[in-house]
């Protein structure tokens, strides 16, 4: 009774491991609701802690923030990311600009005055394959659309963006992704209500494979070496 309570419990530990080495995809995802459409939130600690566990494993990654844009600019833009390279944003949407406050209906930008705002799709192709990418993004999902992110180039993964729908405007959100094997070449952003639901995308950060932090550890490997000690004093006790 005693070694099969063990030996179950060290198969399930032993299963834990497995299921890490194999998930080779990290998301990360932090959302603050919106205070209304009129409101811009001066703080939004859930999406910045989001982002700064994202940016904790990686090395010299680089920001577009649009800055460089004139308001009202459409793709194709030719956007740049210090320390990775290069990419082209296409499709739909156009750079807008508020200075202050919200853009009356819930949109603003999170650095500078400047975002990119669009209900449809667009793309970006990156000149040199990318294994990170984040991004913020503004006043998603109060009229019930859901961002999804599709990426594509050795394989493709489709990611429904986990935001709250129908809640208050002028929320804050950051998602980002880090693959461990994989690597991308184009990411596909869509709208499950494109034409209704209207979104701000703020900051976007790219990592090529070289600027994923050497050794991370996931989340896993930490419980498990929790659960190990565990059953160490469990055998004790049992024995």
């Amino acid at each position: 009774m005693k070694k099969s309570l063990i030996s179950a419990l060290i198969g399930a530990s032993l299963s834990l491991v497995a299921a890490s080495a194999y998930a080779t995809h990290t998301v990360y995802f932090g959302e603050d609701l919106g205070l209304g459409e009129g409101t811009r939130l001066l703080s939004h600690p859930n999406a910045d802690a989001a982002r700064a566990s994202f940016f904790s494993n990686l090395v010299g990654v680089g920001t577009e923030t649009l800055e460089g844009f004139a308001t009202n600019t459409v793709a194709p833009l030719a956007v740049n990311f210090p320390g990775f390279g290069t990419a082209t944003l296409n499709g739909t949407g156009n750079v807008a600009t508020v200075a202050t406050g919200t853009n009356g209906v819930g949109r603003y930008p999170i650095s500078g005055v400047n975002y990119w705002e669009g209900s449809g799709t667009f793309y970006i192709d990156f000149s040199a394959p990318v294994a990170a990418f984040g991004f913020y993004g503004i006043d998603i999902g109060d009229y019930g659309g859901h961002v999804t992110a599709t990426l594509a180039g050795g394989s493709t993964e489709v990611y429904n963006i986990p935001n709250t729908v129908y809640g208050t405007g002028g929320g804050v959100l950051y998602w980002g992704i880090i693959s461990t094997t994989d690597t991308f070449t184009q990411l596909t952003f869509g709208n499950t209500a494109g034409g209704v639901d209207y979104f701000g995308f703020d900051d976007f950060s790219v990592g090529s494979v070289e600027q994923v932090h050497p050794n991370p550890e996931p989340a896993s490997l930490a419980l498990l070496a929790i659960g190990l000690a565990g059953l160490a004093g469990l055998r004790r006790r049992l024995n």
